[in-house]
């Protein structure tokens, strides 16, 4: 287990820093401190040694492409204050009304502006009995993008042995604050030798939120029994597309014990002879197949993203959880915010 430190790049003056964390195995998760993003993860492959499963670049550079910009994907990018969308991009909290940065039209999407996955965090890599890891810490101030309260946050990429990808959050807040993080990597098992619509998935979750015109929650939860949309029952990612007549953007409620760690869904490529399992606290998730992502966006060496290359499991509290009925959507001032989500890779070969 080891880790390389490069200089990645340079953000308004200051060195971009990348960690290329190693396991026995030859697999390697590539992080960069703005953004505390994910660039890069690459699994053993019996063909080519290593196949690439993610969406991101080579260069920090290509993260300010004006078709990167325009199109903005998130590509691995840690995200925060608050994920997803809230609606009209306002909320009220003891009382008080607090109007926070529109950015997906009339609503805010993904913290705002400068969300978490556009600032530079404090970078420092160890070593630790599970793996090889480096954690990262960022200072968001009180009203920083409309948001009250400050706000000390950290987030630990831990990548083991067993080939798990690992990522702890822990989050301080001196005053109550909307708070929900995660993590906005794209993931194509088969190393885009194919699309994700000819991954399989299954998803513990027999409820979702819906959603309203605009893209937000508006608290109403729908059953999914005999839905097409049920994926408690492993399907085709691309026949429900098809079903549906679009891709996924649902968020789904676990069907588990909230904040507890428990195993949520199953993703597998038979193309690429590989198996994702995730785990988490979290009580559901943002399940995101790119039905959004530009055709134009590539990796240096050619390898294709756009529609339907990559999926997103972002796993966080409710959207729109502060104007909805939502566990936990507020973080309160003096409490400590906890949360993990596990990514394991297994091979099917």
């Amino acid at each position: 287990m080891n880790f390389k430190q490069l200089t990645f790049g340079n953000y308004k003056g200051a060195p971009v820093e990348k960690f290329i964390l190693t396991n026995v195995n030859g697999m390697e998760v590539h992080v960069m401190n703005f953004g505390a993003t994910i660039t890069s993860i690459k699994v053993p492959d019996l063909k080519e040694g290593f196949k690439e499963i993610t969406c991101g670049f080579d260069t920090f550079q290509s993260y300010f492409s004006e078709v990167y910009l325009n199109n903005a994907p998130y590509f691995g990018g840690t995200i925060g204050r608050y994920c997803s969308q809230i609606k009209d991009a306002y909320f009220y909290l003891n009382g008080e009304h607090f109007n926070i940065a529109q950015n997906c039209d009339d609503n805010n999407l993904h913290g705002g502006n400068v969300g978490y996955d556009k600032r530079m965090w404090l970078a420092q890599p160890y070593s630790t009995p599970e793996g090889t890891s480096v954690k990262m810490r960022l200072d968001s101030l009180d009203m920083e993008e409309g948001f009250p309260g400050n706000i000390t946050v950290s987030v630990t990429f831990i990548l083991t042995a067993e080939n798990q990808l690992k990522i702890f959050y822990e989050a301080f807040s001196d005053e109550d604050t909307p708070f929900t993080i995660t993590n906005h990597t794209y993931f194509n098992l088969s190393g885009f030798e194919t699309s994700i619509e000819s991954h399989t998935v299954s998803i513990k979750a027999s409820k979702k939120l819906e959603m309203d015109t605009t893209g937000a929650c508006n608290g109403n939860i729908i059953n999914l029994e005999g839905a097409v949309d049920d994926l408690r029952v492993t399907k085709t990612i691309g026949e429900v597309h098809q079903a549906m007549n679009e891709g996924f953007e649902h968020y789904y409620i676990f069907d588990k014990n909230n904040f507890e760690l428990e195993s949520v869904a199953t993703i597998t490529s038979k193309v690429g002879k590989l198996k994702m399992e995730i785990a988490t606290t979290e009580p559901g998730v943002l399940f995101y197949t790119g039905k959004y992502t530009s055709d134009e966006l590539m990796r240096e060496n050619g390898q294709q993203f756009g529609k339907y290359q990559g999926l997103c499991f972002e796993t966080h509290r409710y959207p729109n959880g502060p104007n909805i009925d939502s566990p936990k959507s507020i973080l309160k001032g003096k409490e400590k915010f906890e949360s993990t989500t596990i990514f394991s890779f297994e091979s099917l070969d």
